[in-house]
């Protein structure tokens, strides 16, 4: 049950989902800042650079709320009513979350549930990673005569099945950009395999704009082996598609590839 303490109220309860972006915390939008340095409260989550704590007031509470992967210490029903709780009793909460709040980031439920405690919300998007961290690496998601549509899929669904989605993807011509993935990524890529495109350019990027990133470039063949030999884990996003045969990593390996075979 939500507490009130009318006491503690400073201002009028509000909450803003702000799109944290992809991880550099120099990617917030200009509006996302501007938020947090009217922030009574600041929930965030896992992938969220702490660095940006810092535009929040220093007198701001900051709660850590992150949930990643086999770590659930705070489920999504904790994180609902502690949002509203904060809101009700301290004023302005900004619930600053990884990449865009509404891509795989159950922004909308959150405001479904501050709707029933009729607490005014506002949206600050963000720069999702499926599309800014490719992009930074050379890899774009459309690209003239390489591919016109790009889908965003979950690697691993909420009872941890492979999603029913990558089987019609992998079918497709599109970009197919795998989240929450890396774990499963063998057997994501023998869907694409299964469909004859075993020789289809693959990359997997952990920990895309920051100091952590790892890049492993290859095809759906052999991006299992590349991704377990530099070690790269989790988080990391997966990109299936010609376009990433545009990555300047790709390109080296194709050119050497290329001169082996006296082509």
């Amino acid at each position: 049950m939500i507490q009130t303490d009318t006491k503690n109220i400073l201002n009028e309860p509000r909450i803003t989902l702000v799109g944290a972006g992809p991880g550099d915390a120099e990617l917030i939008t200009l509006k996302g800042v501007k938020a947090l340095q009217t922030a009574d409260v600041v929930l965030y989550d896992a992938l969220v650079n702490d660095d940006l704590l810092d535009y929040a007031p220093a007198d701001a509470v900051k709660v850590y709320v992150g949930k990643r992967s086999g770590d659930h210490s705070f489920s999504q029903d904790n994180i609902n009513r502690l949002m509203v709780d904060y809101a009700l009793n301290y004023g302005h909460v900004v619930r600053l979350k990884g990449g865009d709040p509404f891509v795989f980031g159950r922004g909308h439920e959150e405001l479904d549930f501050a709707a029933e405690y009729n607490i005014p919300t506002q949206v600050v998007p963000g720069i999702s990673s499926s599309i800014g961290v490719p992009g930074l690496q050379g890899i774009p998601v459309t690209h003239r005569g390489l591919s016109e549509s790009f889908w965003v899929v979950t690697g691993t669904t909420s009872d941890g099945k492979v999603s029913a989605d990558l089987y019609d993807a992998a079918k497709t011509n599109a970009t197919i950009i795998v989240l929450m993935g890396v774990h499963k990524l063998a057997k994501i890529a023998g869907i694409f395999i299964n469909e004859g495109k075993g020789n289809l350019p693959v990359a997997v990027i952990q920990s895309g704009t920051t100091v952590n990133e790892k890049v492993a470039v290859g095809t759906a063949n052999n991006i299992a082996q590349l991704a377990k030999e530099q070690e790269i884990s989790s988080p990391a996003l997966i990109v299936f598609g010609e376009v990433v045969s545009l990555h300047p990593q790709f390109k080296l390996v194709k050119e050497v590839y290329d001169v082996v075979a006296g082509r």
